[in-house]
């Protein structure tokens, strides 16, 4: 059974590239590329739904927004 899920990815300052996945809290990687960062969150979600089954979210990701405030 093939299940979504949504990632946050980010880049850190030493370069490397972070990803979290939204629906599964703590369920997170990294790597230097993307297409290995894609290759090792598939790896962490898979290893997280082995050794722990989701929550049932009431939720659907709607989108990201970066905002710019003044400080």
């Amino acid at each position: 059974m093939m299940e979504k899920f949504t990632i946050l990815v980010e880049q850190g300052e030493d370069g490397y590239l972070i990803s979290e996945v939204i629906e599964l809290p703590g369920c997170h990687t990294q790597a230097k590329t993307y297409d290995e960062l894609l290759k090792r969150t598939k790896e962490a979600i898979s290893l997280y739904l082995t050794m722990k089954k989701p929550e049932e979210t009431k939720t659907k990701f709607l989108s990201l927004q970066q905002l710019e405030v003044e400080v």
